[in-house]
């Protein structure tokens, strides 16, 4: 159901306390897990200073964000002067092998044709001295971080990618959605694990998570190269995360439609059935049975679930952020016996209450969805639920103080603990840790709640 503020019986005018960022926060992320890439907004600064200082929180990481400057001239006569002014700084100042371009709501509304300045803006350049240009639409009133993740993806497959490019092709293009470096990495052992070659669009485990360099990389190393993601369209296979995108923002349908590559779609590997599920596919297209140690770590994960059981059996929580997220965060605690009694996000995709329909909880009608949705809305759900617990980013902090309940955090954005870039959700193993939180975080919340107090549980 889609949710509407409670004011007499007439939906809000406004939203409060968002449970979403912008979507050109979430195309700058995309643009940052490709290798020699420069993130560049077109719009105002203060739309940049946003991005910038939202991902820094989150990453701890220093994050350089270009951007073209609209100025109340620009906003009145358009914006292709300052996009030629501002690539052009960017190339003599990065030196960049691609500049990523993601558009904000003033250049969307003043309808500024970014196909027609970018093609202005190469006949002024000098042949040879410009990087590659890509960019995507990614106003903030047309959807979330999210989606301007996914939109930013898109782009990249459709402006690169190309069938038949010189090299060996990649068995696997494996497109990832939005997690963390940490995730990243642990997918890249994986696929390493049974033997595939693979190109990870976007890939930032390094240019997100870096070790500390003597002298400050205005280009931080890492990231998908360039070629590899012309070579995408010459892969075996593709294999994406999700289950609630937005039309025509699905990149393994977009590297079908244009190079013809197979494509496999599946929700976040989160959990043991959708584990399994990740690994079948890679089983298949290796030809390989899966390697013993991660044969291991299911056998370890399942055994936490029992030892955990009957701590979280029957446990209420509140699933919300990243509609792909809550979607794979949901179907892991319908494994381990808690119901997650809300599950809410700000997106709009349409996708998340039939992503839903599989898990137990659903079919029983134990699951109010809130899409389109903010804190008030969350708040009023999760506490007519009765909740016994909170999953997601830093946001939603306020909230388990009011109700007096414990935030495990997981998501974006995590402004408020470090290591946000190392929590781990996919797979065997990230799927044991964020079991070990929950678990922790509500023995926790019983031994506060305890009069006499216990040592051992």
């Amino acid at each position: 159901m889609s949710a509407a503020h409670d004011t007499g019986g007439a939906p809000a005018a406004a939203t409060q306390n968002a449970c979403k960022a912008c979507m050109p926060l979430g195309a700058c992320m995309a643009y940052r897990g490709v290798e020699g890439a420069v993130p560049f907004l077109h719009g105002p600064q203060g739309c940049a200073t946003y991005m910038r200082r939202f991902l820094i929180g989150h990453f701890r990481e220093p994050v350089d964000i270009a951007c073209s400057s609209f100025s109340e001239e620009t906003a009145i006569f358009g914006g292709a002067a300052d996009i030629h002014t501002g690539l052009a700084n960017v190339t003599r100042a990065y030196h960049p092998a691609m500049i990523g371009i993601a558009t904000t709501c003033l250049a969307e509304t003043i309808g500024d044709d970014m196909t027609m300045m970018l093609h202005q803006h190469a006949e002024k350049t000098e042949e040879g001295n410009a990087p590659l240009v890509v960019a995507a639409a990614t106003p903030s009133y047309s959807g979330t971080h999210a989606d301007g993740f996914h939109a930013a993806v898109c782009a990249l497959v459709n402006a690169l990618a190309e069938s038949g490019a010189c090299g060996e092709a990649a068995d696997v293009v494996c497109f990832t959605n939005l997690v963390s470096p940490a995730d990243l990495r642990y997918l890249k052992d994986i696929l390493a694990d049974f033997g595939l070659s693979y190109v990870l669009l976007p890939d930032y485990s390094e240019t997100l998570d870096r070790p500390t360099a003597g002298e400050y990389e205005k280009i931080p190393k890492g990231g998908v190269p360039i070629d590899a993601i012309r070579g995408a369209g010459s892969a075996r296979a593709s294999i994406t995360f999700g289950a609630a995108f937005r039309p025509g923002q699905h990149p393994g349908t977009a590297l079908l439609d244009k190079c013809g590559v197979p494509a496999r779609s599946m929700g976040l590997p989160v959990g043991i059935r959708a584990s399994d599920l990740f690994l079948r596919h890679l089983e298949e297209l290796s030809g390989r049975a899966t390697p013993e140690k991660h044969t291991a770590e299911r056998g370890r994960l399942i055994d936490t679930y029992v030892d955990a059981h009957k701590y979280l059996y029957g446990r209420r929580a509140v699933v919300y952020g990243e509609e792909d997220l809550v979607v794979g965060i949901a179907s892991f605690l319908d494994e381990i016996g808690v119901v997650p009694v809300v599950c809410a996000s700000g997106g709009r995709s349409g996708g998340m209450a039939q992503a839903l329909s599989g898990t137990t909880a659903m079919q029983r009608g134990g699951i109010q969805v809130l899409e389109d949705s903010d804190f008030v809305d969350i708040g009023e759900a999760a506490e007519a639920a009765k909740a016994d617990l909170l999953i997601g980013n830093s946001r939603g902090v306020g909230l388990a103080r009011r109700l007096d309940i414990p935030l495990v955090r997981v998501g974006m954005p995590v402004h408020d603990r470090i290591g946000a870039q190392r929590i781990q959700h996919l797979g065997y193993r990230g799927t044991q840790s964020l079991c070990d939180r929950i678990v922790n975080a509500l023995i926790a919340r019983d031994q506060e709640r305890s009069e006499p107090g216990y040592m051992t549980m």
